[in-house]
């Protein structure tokens, strides 16, 4: 289910640059989504704040060029941390976390270039060069006074500067504009005197954004805070173009054409707590637009995304599937090369000797892949060729209980073995992902799975990997075959998110009565046919 908040892309499940080197993209009518379906959670009550660059007002403080937006070219960002300096993202040295999120930038747009240095680089002449001709520059955990003083002198020009976890004389500039706070800067710290000029509104309204998204501390959201800032001031970003606000046309869109979906979500409770709850969150935060959904899914929130969303595309919304990270599926297993059902062999996995195919241990998406008790169940249709996927997981509800959701994906094989086209109706909204079987152990105990996926009506695209096991326990990340498999992916072991697979008795599972099962290989089995017909 594709979460109706904007994702930064993401796995997450978008919708960029070059084609995947192994295999070509899914076709623009197959996008997809992960595990725990994320379906539709956008804001209903007329779209998100457009964020656009804001002009300069009279008496408004300046320093550096004029920002202007250009339509193409190559975005210079420079960020300099602290030597040293440990994240929140399980006690990640900075350095690493920026360098990995400079790669990353490049995976939403090659035009993107983000160098990295500490302030052991204060002074250099490399350094100075690059905050010369820079057109961002990202403080992250800077405190020393002496590096402080001296980007105080050598960052003047610089049009867009935002500060994270830095000294407080260390000012944030967005389109050649300073912008003040005042107390505690763990981040940003507080606005102050904001709404003087419509300017300095949409400034605080990005900074707001930023800040929201960067206390989620998570490698999609760390991205995320730099490519809105790109967006806004320097060039327009393909995979934020939903945060434009459409205007009233969505209003009209709904009125004309979802009259009674819409009478009937509001006379309903769940319903009207859904969008109510929706209208509540920042439409970047997934994880508090996904739980609203599945906190109060209903047949009346289903129907009205059916048709505000999916058929009516009322918030004029669009997403594609990423193709970047480009990887590789498995190609051989056990000494053999890997076929079509054999793959599908693979995702079946447990099924039959357990209640379930396999359970996530953990997953890289923050939105989708953290939820507890999240159990697969693969299995083979009655009808000639049919696959099919459900996931069964557990959500805590906004108001504490917690519930079980199951969604059912239809799977079609793609052309290269071991890679997998999902797609499913989550509450109303169609997501479909391009699944690929990145590795399984010989012996079954742990498997990789990585997807890239979209809801094109909600305008969500997303990337992200489960790591699954058949029992839920974690497998060895330091084993080199994994360390191998996350690294095919461009996963980094400390952005995984571990599930919590404790008290998951009472799981509704079970199959259809007519699915099957392993044609080929299972745990404990030599290979061979063990299906006919």
């Amino acid at each position: 289910m594709a979460a109706t908040a904007i994702s930064p892309p993401p796995p997450s499940r978008g919708r960029r640059d070059s084609s995947l080197s192994t295999h070509p993209p899914p076709p623009p009518e197959t996008a997809s989504v992960p595990g725990p379906s994320r379906t539709i959670a956008r804001r209903f009550s007329g779209g998100v704040h457009s964020f656009r660059a804001p002009c300069a007002a009279v008496g408004e403080r300046g320093g550096g060029a004029a920002e202007t937006i250009t339509e193409e070219g190559t975005v210079r960002i420079v960020s300099i941390v602290g030597d040293g300096s440990i994240s929140p993202l399980k006690d990640t040295p900075w350095e690493e976390v920026m360098r990995h999120t400079a790669n990353r930038m490049k995976w939403v747009d090659e035009g993107l270039e983000m160098l990295v240095f500490t302030d052991k680089s204060i002074g250099h002449g490399d350094l100075r060069k690059e905050l010369a001709q820079c057109d961002m520059l990202v403080n992250v955990a800077l405190t020393s006074q002496e590096s402080v003083q001296w980007l105080l002198n050598n960052s003047e020009n610089i049009p867009n500067i935002i500060c994270f976890q830095s000294s407080p004389t260390l000012e944030n500039k967005l389109g050649g504009r300073y912008v003040q706070y005042s107390g505690h800067q763990d981040m940003f710290g507080k606005l102050i005197n904001i709404g003087k000029t419509a300017g300095m509104k949409e400034s605080a309204e990005v900074l707001k954004t930023v800040s929201n998204a960067w206390e989620r501390h998570n490698s999609d959201d760390i991205r995320f805070c730099l490519l809105i800032v790109v967006n806004a001031y320097i060039r327009p970003i393909d995979m934020l173009k939903n945060l434009r606000a459409k205007g009233l046309s969505t209003l009209s869109c709904m009125i004309r054409n979802c009259g009674p979906q819409i009478l009937n979500c509001l006379f309903d409770p769940n319903c009207r707590k859904a969008i109510q709850c929706l209208n509540s969150c920042s439409p970047t935060d997934q994880v508090c637009n996904y739980r609203c959904i599945a906190s109060y899914e209903s047949p009346y929130l289903e129907a009205f995304s059916l048709c505000v969303l999916q058929k009516n595309n009322c918030l004029e919304l669009n997403a594609e599937i990423p193709s970047k990270p480009s990887v590789t599926p498995l190609t051989m297993f056990r000494e053999q090369k890997l076929s079509h059902e054999l793959a599908e062999d693979l995702f079946v996995g447990w099924l039959d000797s357990l209640e379930w195919s396999w359970i996530v241990v953990a997953g890289q998406n923050p939105a989708y892949d953290q939820f507890p008790c999240q159990f697969q169940l693969f299995y083979r249709g009655k009808a000639k060729g049919s696959f099919w996927y459900e996931p069964i997981f557990k959500v805590r509800t906004l108001e504490g209980k917690m519930v079980w959701r199951r969604r059912k994906y239809r799977v079609r094989r793609a052309s290269i073995p071991g890679t997998f086209y999902f797609s499913v109706l989550d509450n109303g909204v169609v997501s479909k992902e391009f699944w690929t079987i990145v590795d399984v152990s010989d012996d079954f105990t742990w498997g990789l799975f990585h997807y890239h996926g979209a809801a094109q009506a909600a305008g969500l695209a997303y990337t992200g990997a489960v790591l699954v096991s058949p029992d839920g326990s974690c497998p060895d990340l330091d084993n080199p075959r994994l360390a191998s498999a996350l690294d095919k992916c461009g996963i980094k072991k400390w952005e995984l998110y571990m599930v919590d697979n404790c008290s998951c008795t009472g799981a509704p599972l079970g199959t259809p009565e007519d699915a099957k099962l392993h044609y080929q290989i299972a745990p404990g089995r030599q290979s061979g046919i063990l299906q006919t017909g």
